[in-house]
């Protein structure tokens, strides 16, 4: 797999005794085993065991089968409708707003802040080759922001004959009954209507619902007649599925790749089945992972070294959290933005609590043309950066990676790296599902079902009894 992300613990293991990694990975291909049995499983029709409840495997095989299915049917495939959809829309709209709360909105707001431009939202139409603007909400209760976003809409976009003052929106939710979102659909959708009219065509054209195949938006969708509704499949849980229509769509209207994606993704489960522990990114991940835990690093730090990547980590703190931390286990995650968060919690992770395992994750090629130190006069190199010209910003952050390293060894601190050629959809998409994928054989691996979420099952029931109270 060239210019594939790979996985390198070779630091770490330096603290481990060899003994305990082969034993462990031992363990882990038998959790491997057993996660991927779950997709047969749940393929077979069978009964599923209480244990198993509720069992969210299909995510593992789901970009693979969307490839196929993409191959054999073309624009009449899950895949080729998302595309045409979002190209039609794209066409008709210049602002685009994603209604969804935890794994509803955050891998599609990853894929955002990885693939796009920066400032993308700033940019006039034609440098975003016709992509519209973005924003997300429905993922919070805080007055000030909705109000402000729908300010915003109302004011700027009065002419629904102006493609430059036209928006719509997608609501993702599986049951439609998620507070956050469905309050914040009610607002904005009233606000939609208002511009396009209430019972119009046009303003159905431009809401488009991604549920599932029963419940209370699946329900609102076939009476308003939405003439697009798109599936998010049953035994594909919330925070498990970005390559459903809850991440493609958006990515699809960000003009993001979502072959590229989905192949990036079935390319990276075809190595769980096949390679070998030292050539298996996912399995030497659980591996490094577990063996720390064991000596009490239950602390995950995910060191994005470049601020693109930071809501791919929040993205991961959900994953993991929501996943495993459950009967009083799992490890807590955590997410920083090298360098610039070196400035804030480096010291702890230098000298404070071992409690930490920290995984680098390093770009190895920017996408943008290369920054240079500029030299100028010497009455002006009071801060004897000169010393430096010509360097770039990368060569500067490469150092920074090798020396906090460097550190970190030098006090037995435990690294490891995940290494992207580029940031491309191709490798989005592998590290998205290498990090499904591993959390999904973690589970196994404890003795955790990693899907479904009691603790927040409890917050909605008990914020639902106060409303009606």
């Amino acid at each position: 797999m060239t210019n594939g992300i790979r996985y390198n613990p070779t630091a770490a293991h330096k603290l481990l005794d060899d003994q305990r990694v082969t034993a462990m990975r031992d363990k882990v291909l038998a959790a491997r085993d057993e996660a991927l049995a779950d997709v047969e499983l749940l393929k077979s029709g069978d009964a599923i065991p209480n244990e198993k409840q509720p069992l969210d495997a299909g995510f593992i095989n789901l970009p693979a089968e969307l490839l196929a299915e993409q191959e054999n049917n073309g624009d009449d495939s899950l895949v080729g409708n998302i595309a045409q959809v979002a190209t039609e829309l794209r066409e008709r709209i210049d602002r685009f707003v994603v209604l969804g709360i935890g794994g509803s909105y955050m891998g599609a707001r990853a894929l955002f802040e990885a693939l796009c431009h920066p400032f993308h939202n700033e940019l006039p139409r034609d440098d975003r080759d016709g992509v519209p603007r973005i924003y997300f909400e429905g993922n919070n209760l805080d007055n000030d922001v909705q109000r402000c976003l729908l300010e915003l809409l109302e004011s700027q976009c009065t002419d629904a004959n102006d493609i430059a003052q036209r928006w719509g929106l997608t609501v993702i939710s599986k049951s439609g009954g998620t507070l956050e979102t469905a309050v914040a659909f009610r607002l904005f959708r009233a606000a939609l209507e208002r511009l396009y009219g209430a019972a119009s065509a046009e303003a159905r054209s431009c809401v488009i619902p991604v549920t599932g195949e029963q419940g209370k938006l699946r329900d609102f969708s076939t009476a308003k007649e939405y003439p697009h509704v798109f599936p998010i499949p049953d035994g594909v849980g919330g925070r498990f599925s970005v390559f459903t229509a809850v991440g493609l769509l958006p990515a699809a209207m960000l003009g993001i790749d979502i072959v590229a994606l989905l192949q990036g993704a079935a390319d990276i489960t075809e190595q769980l089945r096949d390679a070998p522990p030292g050539e298996n990114p996912v399995i030497d991940y659980v591996v490094t992972a577990a063996l720390f835990e064991e000596q009490g690093m239950d602390i995950r730090v995910l060191s994005t070294w470049g601020k693109r990547l930071e809501a791919l980590g929040l993205w991961y703190d959900q994953l993991l959290s929501e996943s495993l931390g459950k009967h009083e286990r799992g490890a807590t995650p955590i997410t920083g933005v090298n360098t610039r968060d070196l400035h804030s919690r480096g010291q702890q992770h230098q000298e404070g609590r071992r409690d930490k395992l920290i995984t680098n994750v390093i770009v190895e090629r920017p996408s943008a043309a290369l920054l240079e130190v500029p030299s100028v006069p010497d009455a002006e190199n009071q801060d004897q950066l000169n010393a430096h010209a010509g360097k770039t910003l990368p060569q500067l952050l490469s150092a920074a990676i090798e020396g906090t390293n460097k550190a970190y060894a030098g006090d037995n601190r435990p690294t490891a790296d995940i290494l992207l050629p580029q940031v491309d959809a191709y490798c989005m998409g592998q590290l998205l599902q290498m990090l499904m994928l591993a959390t999904a054989v973690e589970g196994q691996l404890i003795g955790i079902n990693p899907y479904g979420q009691p603790g927040v099952e409890a917050y909605k029931q008990n914020m639902n009894e106060i409303l009606n109270s």
